[in-house]
């Protein structure tokens, strides 16, 4: 691995890290105690652009192996969590909050997956 690469993923990965660490906070402050939105639409909105660079923009313009990186690893890699959406699941089921449990793991992954099929279909 180069120098290059790294300092792509770790740009990419500071600057989605700070995306969102902002959505956290914005949600945060409009829903107060229901973190794991936050995380929802951090989450989706990562696998919306991940999909929509992977599957329609790459593919009809020329970036560098250096840019992918920084945007899919880097970029989409510290905007979305799964270590969050894993500890807010843990924390929602311990408390009993199942029903909410059950609904945030599903949008989460029905969201994340129809994503990608959504955006693949309107490509071709």
């Amino acid at each position: 691995m180069n120098i290059n690469v790294m300092l792509s993923v770790f740009i990419g990965g500071g600057l989605g890290s700070l995306c969102r660490y902002g959505i956290s906070k914005l949600i945060v402050s409009k829903f107060e105690g229901i973190n794991p939105i936050a995380t929802l639409f951090s989450n989706v909105i990562s696998t919306f652009i991940f999909a929509i660079f992977l599957l329609l923009i790459f593919h009809k313009f020329t970036f560098n192996e250096t840019a992918k990186t920084m945007l899919l690893v880097g970029f989409c890699g510290g905007f979305s969590t799964f270590s969050t959406f894993s500890f807010e699941m843990f924390q929602l089921i311990k408390t009993g909050n199942i029903m909410f449990a059950s609904l945030y793991f599903i949008s989460s992954i029905v969201l994340g997956i129809g994503l990608f099929f959504i955006i693949s279909k309107n490509i071709a």
